[in-house]
């Protein structure tokens, strides 16, 4: 374990009683039944969450005072713990205790991913190929291989009981399964490969995404068997910057049934609605089923697969209605059923500029509230790069949404 100085243990330490104290506020307690509410088709308001990962370098270096490298990073984990709710005022919660996942993994095909980054910096990269011809390559595809690193996980728990634990409390905790089929294979081959192997190889390609199906099935197994599985029924992680939040699961899950899962499928946009039915969903329904709730959807348009794939997964409870979707069709499909209306709205209001549009924000909102009539409706501000170092910004943005939410 790194070496952390009495000053950089004392600023941890200190971060980590303001957390408990957040957490156990009267309106933190307030929020958390609110999510309940929201999850369950009870609520009363649209909740609001901005994803804070992408642009936390332009919030966290100003608000830093560790100086050890590793103290720097528990502290950055620390803030990103409480600065949603400090400075930005929106709907994230502040957990009282300190989650730690399991570390298991699952590597596809067992073949380890690699990429190419520019010399310059910056967040381009390039995954390098290792399939391009189906019909010539498929014997690279083995086995995926999967697991867990106890004693990684063990050697995490100690360390944050050690520094904190007896401040806020540090415990194992659950979050979604992950499963992004499409996305493994363009790690592994090109996307334009991809889109050819549907169309030269359509049988190997089938058998491909049944094979990578089938792992994850079986990797599912292993966590159920070696115990692995944990709650998600509250603040728990379940990716797009929500929450799990549910009175549908048990709060001691046995099997993956038992919990949420999360898909997406951005890479197939480029493709019809037709081959996604054909090539894509019946190895996405048949990990689906595996989940007792499902969480879909990233960037991808999910409208032109809606009526033929999505409305047939009955574990379906939030689907990502991003910019690139017909908020309007969806908010028909969507209206009075038990599927959340999950909003992103255009990145480029808040990540674009010093001065935020307001005007162009609340047209922009004010169009989503009417497609979204009659729908559960929450909003989740995703990949937004900068913000001109301005939590005001932020707060702002989120303000307007909350007063065009409440106006209607």
């Amino acid at each position: 374990m790194p070496l952390i100085s009495k000053k950089d243990s004392a600023r941890l330490r200190e971060l980590a009683r303001q957390q408990l104290e957040y957490a156990k506020s009267p309106a933190m307690e307030t929020l958390k039944k609110e999510w309940l509410a929201h999850n369950t088709f009870r609520g009363q308001r649209p909740m609001l969450t901005v994803e804070l990962g992408t642009f936390a370098p332009d919030i966290l270096p100003p608000l830093m005072q560790c100086e050890g490298e590793h103290a720097r990073e528990l502290e950055a984990m620390l803030l990103k713990n409480i600065v949603n709710h400090t400075l930005f005022h929106d709907d994230t919660v502040v957990s009282d205790y300190l989650p730690v996942r399991w570390n298991t993994y699952f590597i596809p095909f067992d073949i380890e991913v690699k990429t190419e980054h520019s010399s310059a910096g910056g967040l381009g990269h390039h995954f390098v190929s290792v399939l391009k011809d189906l019909s010539q390559d498929y014997s690279k595809l083995q086995k995926s291989r999967f697991g867990v690193n106890r004693d990684a996980t063990l050697n995490k728990l100690e360390e944050y009981n050690e520094l904190f634990g007896d401040i806020l409390p540090v415990r194992l905790s659950g979050s979604s399964l992950y499963c992004v089929l499409t996305q493994n294979i363009v790690h592994l081959m090109s996307m334009e490969d991809m889109f050819f192997a549907m169309y030269d190889t359509p049988e190997l390609f089938l058998e491909m995404m049944n094979r990578l199906a089938n792992d994850y099935l079986e990797y599912f197994q292993f966590l159920e068997q070696e115990s692995l599985l944990l709650s998600t029924t509250h603040e728990e992680l379940l990716g797009q910057g929500t929450y799990c939040f549910t009175d549908e699961l048990p709060a001691q899950p046995k099997k993956t049934t038992d919990i949420w899962g999360f898909m997406d499928s951005q890479e197939t946009s480029g493709i019809s609605a037709e081959m996604f039915e054909e090539f894509i969903f019946p190895a996405y329904r048949k990990v689906a089923a595996a989940f007792g709730l499902l969480s879909y959807g990233c960037c991808e348009p999910v409208d032109p697969i809606w009526e033929n794939c999505l409305s047939k997964l009955p574990n379906l409870r939030r689907v990502s209605i991003s910019p690139w979707c017909n908020e309007k069709v969806m908010g028909e499909q969507l209206s009075g059923k038990h599927v959340i209306y999950h909003r992103k709205p255009d990145p480029t209001f808040l990540g674009v500029g010093d001065i935020l549009d307001e005007e162009g924000l609340r047209r922009h909102i004010d169009a989503t509230l009417d497609a979204a009539k009659g729908c559960t409706l929450e909003f989740t501000q995703r990949d937004v790069y900068q913000v001109s170092k301005s939590p005001e910004k932020v707060r702002r943005y989120v303000e307007i949404i909350r007063e065009a939410c409440a106006d209607r």
